[in-house]
């Protein structure tokens, strides 16, 4: 197994799994009752939060919703699909080497 294939191995799950969770943050934020520092919500507050704080100081509420989970899912599906999509560069450089 080529270092590319070992990349993408452990690539592919670790980005499906961001955007999964900053899906399940986005559906959370439509209760907001909801506590985010109880288990099992606890670790994906911990696991989404640090990329969450720092953006909701660039890119404020609008109309009294974040949308900075939403960014995020764009962020990490664009990177999946640039890395390991169809004519990815990871998929690409797997398929020469």
């Amino acid at each position: 197994m080529t270092a590319v294939a070992l990349t993408a191995l452990i690539l592919s799950p670790v980005l499906a799994l961001m955007i999964f969770l900053f899906i399940f943050r986005i559906v959370l934020t439509w209760y907001p009752q909801v506590d985010l520092s109880r288990f099992p919500l606890n670790v994906i507050n911990v696991l989404t939060e640090p990329l969450l704080a720092p953006s909701r100081k660039i890119v404020s509420p609008i109309g009294g919703v974040d949308i900075t989970p939403i960014i995020w899912v764009g962020i990490f599906s664009l990177i999946r699909e640039i890395l390991l999509g169809q004519q990815g560069l990871l998929t690409m450089m797997n398929h020469v080497g």
